[in-house]
């Protein structure tokens, strides 16, 4: 119970508010550009497939060293990876903003902004996850609670973009990325000052004996942790695939434009924020509950996403579609992070949560490109086909997430 106090006392308000900050900022540093990428495409004269790699290559760049900054926080600690992650960032979007304010053709050097700002992403969203677990380590009910407040935060900057990336490209069409600067600073002031991390009590264990540990880790729950991984990839494919879509098709179908679109962009991703709100208050680290709903969000996501295309020439109708999926996409996001947050070991969360995270850009990464590539010819094949996809998962949830299991195994040594 003293040690459960301590931890409560180490965890203002302020360093939960510092710790959402991140999510928010990386959330918007891609999601923000957007509503913005037809601008871009007159502007600095691409293609739509082109337009899509701005948000891809921030996304590669993330997903291959994810990994790499998860084990440098599980080692060196959590705060130490983060601040110069936001950094990174912070310069990426620099270059973006400059190369774009300055040079006649500037689409080579946003691309290295973009990169740059993926491997800052690297660092600091995936660290967030399991410095959570950390903060609140063995209570569950507050780690479930303050990881819905992250995915919130999260999804919350998924409302925003829209209407913030439409406002600033009406003002400036390439002030988006130097607002992302602007955001990146913020969240080092807060996490400089308000996050004290927790004192390691015990010497950071050699890279030879962590390798084994997590091999062992992968050995023992590698079945339910890779159909939780699956998960992610689909949860993000879908939703940035269907967020590219609505902002191409708002425009050339629906000739809606500037902030205007960004306000019926932000209607189905609010009701992802507050489904992700709401789940993360109420799950409190029940592994039956846990499972429960992704179950019925994975029912949803697949009997309503089907209808995307079908419902295009209405718009109406389109927004109400990608809401009911919105709503299970949001429900499930924090109830990924809790069964991977909650059921492995401190030692080894910060790797396993950051292979999660990767797992997640993946769907990120391929969203946008893979939408570009098929909307004009097999819009409604291809999310047909993501239905087919999200019912192959319920399978899987089914066959390989077992509460028991898990359950039994929690908090046991993978040596």
């Amino acid at each position: 119970m003293a040690n459960a106090d301590r931890n409560e006392e180490k965890v203002s308000i302020w360093c939960i508010i510092s710790l959402a900050s991140i999510p928010l900022v990386m959330t918007l540093g891609n999601s923000m550009l957007i509503p913005v990428l037809p601008i871009l495409e007159k502007k600095v004269g691409i293609s739509s497939f082109q337009s899509s790699m701005i948000i891809t290559s921030y996304s590669v760049a993330a997903i291959l060293l994810i990994p790499v900054a998860g084990y440098l926080s599980d080692r060196f600690g959590r705060k130490i990876v983060i601040l110069p992650s936001l950094f990174l960032a912070l310069i990426g979007g620099l270059i973006a903003a400059l190369a774009s304010w300055k040079m006649q053709n500037p689409y080579t050097m946003i691309i290295i902004g973009r990169i740059l700002q993926g491997m800052g992403a690297a660092g600091a969203m995936p660290i967030v996850i399991p410095l959570v677990g950390d903060l609140y380590n063995g209570d569950d009910e507050k780690t479930s609670s303050t990881l819905g407040i992250i995915e919130t935060s999260n999804t919350f900057g998924k409302v925003l973009s829209p209407i913030l990336g439409s406002a600033f490209a009406a003002f400036l069409w390439f002030l988006p990325f130097f607002s992302i600067s602007a955001f990146s600073l913020i969240s080092i002031i807060l996490i400089f000052f308000f996050v004290k991390t927790p004192k390691e009590k015990d010497a950071p264990i050699a890279f030879k004996e962590f390798l084994k540990r997590v091999k062992n880790t992968f050995k023992q729950d590698g079945s339910w942790l890779i159909v939780v991984f699956l998960n992610g990839i689909f949860v993000m494919l879908v939703l940035f695939g269907m967020l590219f879509f609505l902002s191409e098709h708002l425009e050339k179908g629906h000739h809606i434009k500037g902030i205007k679109k960004g306000f019926v962009l932000a209607i189905p991703l609010l009701l992802l924020c507050i489904a992700s709100y709401v789940t993360g208050r109420k799950i409190k680290g029940n592994l039956k509950t846990i499972k429960i709903i992704i179950i019925i969000c994975l029912i949803i996501v697949s009997a309503s996403i089907v209808f995307v295309g079908f419902s295009k020439e209405s718009l109406t109708l389109l927004l109400i579609v990608t809401s009911i999926s919105g709503i299970a996409l949001g429900a499930l996001l924090p109830v990924l992070d809790a069964i991977i947050t909650e059921n492995i070991r401190k030692e080894e969360r910060g790797t396993v949560t950051s292979f999660y995270s990767s797992a997640r850009y993946i769907g990120v990464a391929a969203g946008p490109p893979i939408m570009s590539l098929v909307m004009k010819n097999y819009l409604n094949i291809s999310y047909i086909v993501a239905g087919v996809l999200g019912l192959i998962l319920l399978f899987l949830v089914f066959k390989y997430i077992n509460v028991e299991a898990i359950g039994d195994d929690k908090g046991k040594s993978p040596n």
